[in-house]
Order: structure tokens, then sequence, then C-alpha cells
């Protein structure tokens, strides 16, 4: 599985970076912005704005330290550290790449909530991919995995879904964020690994 999503992670990265680049794929993003803007319904705009309120920064927070003092109370410090890392890399990612690449979000005309930053890559997108991720590697053991993943996964592609419906990122935007999630939390996962090997040994 790590490597999996390793490989996945890279080639959606490098995905969007072509789309960004090369017109007939940019293309794209604007037709879906364009798309989905035109089959909006009101059910589905409660939705996904409140979906945008739970995958938002303030709430994925509140969430981790919650998960986070879960671990600390059941001794699993090592998890503790695993996720608080997980999630901050995540964050110092995005944003770092958010001002470096400073891509213009859609125009205003489509967006059904507030957003901040740069559109590239999508910030919620990074925040769902890292949980999921995190949430997979962390319950290998658990007898309810295989649910776990499908919920993960679930998870990561509706909240993707939605920065697109609601008009503040394109796509690309969230095929980024997606696949930082993925490669951070696995290499961070892969060294988390070798760590509690070299500790048992």
């Amino acid at each position: 599985m790590p490597y999996l999503l390793l490989g996945v992670g890279f080639f959606l990265f490098i995905f969007s970076i072509l789309m960004l680049a090369i017109p007939s794929l940019n293309l794209f993003d604007w037709v879906m912005i364009e798309w989905l803007g035109q089959h909006r319904t009101l059910s589905l705009n409660r939705i996904f704005i409140a979906l945008s309120t739970i995958g938002g920064m303030p709430f994925v927070l509140f969430l981790t330290t919650i998960w986070c003092l879960h671990q600390a109370w059941y001794k699993k410090y090592t998890n503790v550290i695993f996720i608080s890392l997980g999630l901050i890399g995540s964050i110092a990612t995005v944003w770092l790449l958010k001002y470096v690449i400073s891509r213009p979000r859609p125009p205003e005309m489509y967006h059904l909530v507030q957003s901040y930053g740069a559109s590239f890559p999508s910030a919620h997108s990074i925040y769902a991919a890292a949980l999921g991720c995190l949430a997979i590697y962390l319950s290998q053991k658990h007898p309810q995995h295989t649910l776990i993943c499908i919920c993960a996964f679930v998870w990561l592609f509706i909240m993707g879904i939605s920065r697109v419906y609601l008009g503040v990122h394109f796509p690309s935007d969230v095929l980024a964020g997606w696949s930082i999630g993925f490669i951070w939390i696995t290499l961070l996962y892969l060294l988390y690994v070798k760590f509690s090997r070299a500790k048992t040994n």
C-alpha cells in the first residue's frame, strides 16, 4: 500500500503540473469549472458549503488535536508525533507552494464560499488526503481496516470534488493537493516504520 500510494501521488503531481503548463489540458480545468457551475442545485450547495467548513484548517486542527489526545491517552506517543508531523508538514507544504506558484483562483462569479490564498494546490484537498492516509496507515491492524480505507478515499474524493463545485479551485489544484498528501504522509510513514523497527531491535 505505501509504495502504491507513493506512485499514485507522484503521478498525480506530475499530471497536475502538466495541466498547468499545457494549454489543451489547462482547458479541461475551465470546462469543469463552467460545467459544474451550470449544474448546481440548492441541496448540493448546502452540502458542499458544509463540507468546506468541515474540511478547513480550524476544524482539521481541532479533529487532529482530539485524535492526538486519544493516542496519548493510550500512551501511543509515536503515533502522536506521526499525526502531528503529518498535519504540520502538509500545512507548511501547501501554503509554501501557494506562495511560490501564486496561481489565481477561478473568477469570483463562480465562488460559493470565501477563499484565501492562491489556487494551486488545494489546501482542503491536501488536508483530506493527509488525514485519510494517516487513518489508513494507523489502522492497518484494525479489524475494520478495509472499511476505514474506503471511508478515507470517499472522504478525500468528495472533499476534492466539493472545491471545484464551489468554484474556488480548478481540478488540477485538487489533484495536486491529493498528490502532496499521498507523498508526504507516505514518506513520513516509511520513516515511522523504520524508526519503530529500530526501536524494537
